[in-house]
């Protein structure tokens, strides 16, 4: 014991030191800003809530806790996969309505145009034609709040003028050739929201119908559609599912059904805890005999897709367009006490021979939305040699067809986008946005002389670009800085003024009047119809 007394005073020493360094490197790191290191007491709740408790009781500013909060989720879910999401309650139902079919406002479908809220029709019968709102009215006054020149957004707008049944809002609106602002209190009250943009007769035979989502009244409004269709002729359909992002699996899987003989595989979905779920058609549907084309394209996704690829599988119709988007993941919804949501990813779905269409993704959240714009470096919008299949397995269809995986639904007849040279001058005034500005201008200064028009065919035969028009949409192109060339391809003109007219009857007759005009220069459906009349006939 004595030989260890020795020591002490050389170990007391080397603890002294030890003390003495300890605190400088300490002061040192907290004078200099760099971070030192130490232990939380353990709390209740896991990491996460500890973390979140330490900034909000010691962080040097004060931070917003729901913000944070929030955003540590959203991080969170976005390594899981691209589809799984937090949705804040303040956002819940901006993203919920349009699936639900029906939201609570004032009725009336707008654009911001030059920094003010401008009304482009009111719903038929809803609580703002009511009390008198009219097409091309300006809303300048939300309750007490100005909204016009003040850079209003799509989604300040909708906050503004959206609400609880049955509760009052007072607009402000300035109507053109009158003097001053017209005060209206509108009813706020339910109104019905669409995913049929358009179904008319293309010919005598074929019949066109698109849809915009697949929401929980998209089932009821096609097979309504199609039943008049039906009743008017048609022997042979065009769905259109372009720019469809999807929406509910149930809807999706009912519209299938109406085109597959009973028993017939549609989708199955399967993940690490959900076992095996299938989807069979179960009844004798509308449409299992006579000829269906399907046309999709790089905004097609998730129940577009399933659409696409069951009918694919199942040798029956056609797809024609370019290759869809790629989403083949399944999301469930947990709504919290707050009215915030969580979206997980529990399954993946799978198409009748087994494919799964999921594109791939490494975690880069904007590389993987942006995917589709990769597809016009590598040349796939102009060529189909061009496309990239990330998935090698090939499945066969029951009629021999071989189908690919992994990447979006790949068309049986593919459409390139058009590179024509001689619709430069079009393209340019197209993509720059101004055939639509003047068509916007036009039909609201002549929106009384062009009430005439009651349908759309009435429409379609007696109004047309003038060359009058055509010079002043020219003069227009030269102030924003697009000079004309010295000479226009007589194709170029023809797809200035079908646009232009397309455009003007969507403001006086909604999208009825645009598609039956547009379909004259839409490369994809004019490929589609030409394919359908070259189709034997039984």
């Amino acid at each position: 014991m004595n030989k260890y007394k020795i020591y002490l005073p050389l170990l007391f020493s080397v603890v002294l030191a030890g003390g003495l360094y300890l605190g400088y490197r300490i002061g040192t790191s907290a004078a200099s800003g760099d971070e030192s290191s130490f232990y939380l007491p353990v709390q209740k709740g896991g990491k996460l809530d500890n973390i979140l408790q330490f900034i909000e009781q010691d962080y040097v500013d004060t931070v917003n806790s729901e913000m944070l909060e929030n955003n540590a989720i959203k991080g969170m879910l976005e390594k899981l996969d691209p589809h799984s999401q937090y949705i804040t309650a303040e956002e819940f139902h901006e993203m919920n309505d349009p699936l639900l079919g029906s939201f609570e406002g004032i009725g009336v479908s707008f654009r911001i145009e030059k920094d003010t809220i401008t009304v482009i029709n009111p719903v038929k019968g809803g609580p703002s034609e009511k009390v008198g709102i009219m097409a091309g009215d300006r809303i300048v006054f939300i309750d007490d709040s100005l909204v016009a020149g003040i850079k209003v957004t799509n989604r300040d707008a909708m906050r503004k003028l959206k609400g609880k049944k049955g509760t009052q809002v007072r607009v402000k609106i300035h109507r053109r050739g009158m003097e001053g602002l017209s005060d209206f209190t509108i009813t706020r009250d339910v109104i019905p929201t669409y995913s049929l943009d358009a179904s008319y007769m293309v010919n005598k035979q074929i019949g066109y119908i698109r849809l915009n989502k697949f929401a929980a009244t998209t089932y009821e409004e096609f097979v309504d559609a199609a039943e008049k269709l039906k009743d008017e002729g048609m022997t042979q359909l065009i769905l259109d599912l372009r720019g469809n992002t999807g929406g509910y699996l149930k809807a999706a899987t009912d519209l299938t059904d109406e085109f597959l003989s009973q028993d017939k595989l549609i989708v199955y979905t399967q993940g690490k805890n959900r076992p095996k779920s299938f989807s069979f058609a179960h009844r004798s549907g509308l449409f299992e005999e006579e000829d269906i084309i399907v046309l999709i394209d790089e905004g097609s996704a998730s129940a577009s897709e399933i659409v696409a690829g069951a009918l694919q599988d199942n040798d029956r119709g056609t797809i024609i367009g370019r290759r869809s988007f790629g989403k083949g993941l399944v999301q469930e919804q947990l709504s919290m006490r707050d009215g915030s949501a969580l979206r997980l990813t529990v399954a993946r779905y799978y198409t009748p021979t087994g494919r799964s269409i999921q594109k791939p993704y490494d975690g880069d959240f904007e590389k993987y939305h942006h995917e589709s714009f990769d597809r016009y470096d590598n040349g796939e919008m102009m060529s189909a040699d061009s496309i990239h299949q990330t998935d090698t397995v090939k499945f066969i269809t029951p009629k021999g067809k071989i189908v690919y995986g992994g990447g979006g639904i790949t068309p049986d007849v593919y459409v390139p986008l058009e590179s024509d040279s001689s619709l430069f001058f079009y393209n340019r005034l197209a993509n720059s946005g101004l055939i639509f500005q003047y068509a916007f201008d036009y039909a609201d200064i002549k929106r009384a002389e062009l009430s005439k028009f009651k349908n759309v065919e009435a429409f379609k035969t007696q109004f047309n670009m003038t060359d009058q028009m055509l010079r002043e949409l020219y003069q227009l192109a030269e102030e924003k800085g697009i000079s004309k060339p010295a000479a226009i391809s007589s194709e170029s003109k023809k797809y200035i003024r079908t646009l232009f007219k397309a455009y003007v009857g969507r403001n006086i007759l909604d999208d009825a009047g645009f598609y039956p005009i547009y379909q004259e220069i839409d490369p994809i459906l004019l490929k589609a119809i030409s394919y359908l009349k070259d189709q034997p006939k039984s």
